[in-house]
């Protein structure tokens, strides 16, 4: 070969992206848990966080914590939709709440999600815990669906055919959501019945487990772990009863939080820990079953100083932990504010192993992998969409935050139907000077809000808030004005 021929190809070698071979792909555990607020996890809430949490302080202290991350929506379902997908869960037909099993699932089979797309590339993939996103019950003889009406807890042998293994993962071990947590599945049959207390330690272990099965594989892994804790029914096992002083939520997040101690103690074990890209999030705020206001009474503030928790547009619904460690590649005890969104995980993981995202997918998804190493992310979004569980939207850009509704959107009070007749319609914060969200500036900087309101419109009506081609929405029915039209 010439000299010039040789410079040609060592050129194109540095210029054409090349996918990282197996050996190079880190394991990847994604911890998201449920209803867990950002004030519960102790070292984000020093002053007003009651409750020891050594897993995720130890993840903190030996990674970055994002301190402006937000789950897709303040509730389960849209949340896990937007996780897996990279795209927002209003543009299906789910414009409010969240699914209750016993129906198709509702992400399209035609649709790629993180876990199929790292499969193609090589990763082994499994879910254990909570799913969420809706699946048929099947009778293994005829194929036929049960009914929810019929089968409060599914028989033994069922079968599931559109659930997680018919979504990209190889293996599966867990329950649908939490009113069906007694029914326990493995991979696309029903195993068990078991009492909802064992769930959270048999996740535990399951995870456990796993990694120990794995740790000499010559695929890598990418493990998500969706505990259905501390979401209701608040159950501390046992051994956990009475540990926080707090009560049984308490002791339950600490039930949680033993889960990222057992997990990281497995990594460690098996030489793990320096290869593998650890998350820590929620997929969304804490829970008003909780018993926030007796809580806030022994001195434990779930929200820290947010204002709002689960189902709310304010921030306590669904600005999230979010804690990732990465040994050598993200550096120990940093922080970053820049904002970010769970749905932006699949561009990340696409960015992470040198791949481009598929065709069809990521629409609202931008990769954080540049702020890994403190650098800025290069978004082609212009903000974030944020959603609460009766469907109110709100925008956020840069310090503004824009939300469509008269009150919480939610269970907070003020909510909807409390507010009063003359309040705004909708409401302005600047998240920089006023992140407890109280000085409504919305009839004061009229400019701004109509910038907002413009993008935002402009994010739903080409379904999909990043550069490229327009996508479209499932679904005409998307309604930005829930409390009065527009």
């Amino acid at each position: 070969m010439s000299d010039r021929a040789t410079w040609f190809w060592l050129v194109c070698a540095l210029v054409i992206p090349q996918s990282l071979s197996a050996a190079e792909k880190p394991n990847i555990v994604f911890i998201m848990c449920d209803d867990l607020g950002y004030g519960d996890v102790q070292c984000l809430n020093p002053k007003h966080g009651k409750i020891p949490t050594p897993g995720a302080d130890r993840l903190a202290a030996e990674g970055m914590t994002f301190t402006d991350a937000h789950s897709g929506s303040s509730v389960c379902t849209p949340t896990r939709y937007g996780l897996l997908t990279g795209r927002y869960s209003w543009r299906t037909k789910l414009q409010s709440g969240v699914v209750t099993g016993f129906a198709p699932c509702l992400i399209d089979e035609n649709r790629p999600t993180v876990a199929s797309f790292l499969k193609e590339h090589g990763y082994q993939t499994a879910i254990i815990g909570k799913w969420h996103l809706n699946f048929q019950y099947c009778d293994p003889g005829t194929g036929q669906p049960y009914s929810k009406k019929d089968h409060k807890s599914p028989p033994v042998g069922t079968k599931i055919p559109d659930g997680p293994l018919a979504r990209g993962f190889d293996y599966y071990h867990g329950f649908h959501h939490a009113r069906d947590m007694q029914t326990v599945i493995e991979n696309d049959t029903v195993i068990a019945h078991d009492p909802p207390i064992n769930m959270l330690p048999r996740l535990t272990s399951k995870s456990v487990e796993y990694i120990d099965q794995h740790a000499n594989d010559d695929k890598p892994f990418f493990l998500y772990i969706p505990l259905g804790s501390p979401h209701t029914p608040i159950l501390p096992t046992k051994a956990w009863q009475g540990k926080s002083g707090l009560g049984d939520y308490g002791d339950f997040v600490m039930e949680t939080d033993h889960a990222v101690v057992e997990v990281a103690k497995a990594l460690d074990r098996n030489g793990l820990t320096d290869n593998t890209l650890v998350i820590f999030t929620s997929d969304n705020g804490c829970s008003k079953a909780a018993g926030i206001q007796k809580l806030a009474q022994q001195g434990h503030v779930v929200s820290a100083h947010l204002r709002g928790s689960k189902a709310d547009i304010w921030d306590g619904g669904h600005r999230v932990p979010f804690l990732v460690r990465w040994p050598g590649k993200v550096e120990a005890g940093s922080t970053s504010d820049q904002l970010i969104c769970l749905t932006d995980w699949f561009a990340t993981a696409a960015d992470m192993i040198e791949a481009e995202v598929p065709a069809g997918s990521c629409e609202d998804s931008v990769s954080f992998l540049p702020a890994l190493s403190g650098k800025p992310i290069a978004s082609t979004r212009a903000g974030v969409v944020h959603h609460s569980i009766s469907g109110h939207f709100a925008y956020r850009q840069g310090p503004w935050k824009l939300a469509l509704a008269r009150g919480s959107g939610g269970w907070s009070s003020p909510n909807e139907k409390q507010s009063r007749k003359d309040a705004p319609k909708a409401q302005l914060y600047h998240m920089l000077d006023d992140i407890g969200e109280q000085e409504n500036r919305y009839q004061v900087e009229t400019t701004i809000a109509a910038r907002l309101l413009k993008q935002l419109q402009a994010d739903v009506n080409r379904g999909r808030s990043t550069e490229g081609p327009k996508s479209n929405n499932d679904t005409n029915n998307i309604d930005l004005w829930k409390s009065e039209k527009n």
